[in-house]
C-alpha cells in the first residue's frame, strides 16, 4: 500500500479506473476511453487501471464494489469519484479541473 501512497501524493491529478480483467459481454471496454483522457492529459496528469482481483487490498480499503469505478486524486486526497461507464470528454473536463 506504500507505494500506492505515493502513486495518490503526487501534485498531478491521478485518474484510477478500478475494472476486472475478465471480460463477458456485458463489459464495457475502457481502454479507449482511458487512451484519450491520458492523451488529451499528456504529462500534466496521470491515468492508471487498476485490476480489482490482482490489488484486493487497494479494492477492499476503498470499498470498490461496482466496476467499473473511477477516482480522481490529487495531492493524496480524493477528489472525485463515480461508478460505471464514463465517456472520455467528462473525464478529460473533470482532469483539466484539477490541473495547476
Amino acid at each position: 500500500m506504500s507505494k500506492f501512497g505515493d502513486l495518490i501524493n503526487e501534485k498531478y491529478p491521478l485518474l484510477l479506473a478500478f475494472f476486472l480483467d475478465k471480460k463477458d459481454e456485458t463489459d464495457v471496454d475502457l481502454n479507449p476511453v482511458l487512451k484519450d483522457v491520458a492523451a488529451a492529459i499528456g504529462d500534466k496528469g496521470r491515468v492508471v487501471k487498476i485490476d480489482v482481483e490482482k490489488n484486493n487490498k487497494i479494492s477492499d480499503a476503498l470499498r470498490i464494489k461496482v466496476l467499473p469505478t473511477l477516482m480522481i486524486y490529487k495531492t493524496g486526497e480524493m477528489v472525485w469519484r463515480q461508478s460505471g461507464e464514463q465517456d472520455a470528454n467528462t473525464l478529460i473536463g473533470l482532469m483539466k479541473e484539477y490541473l495547476d
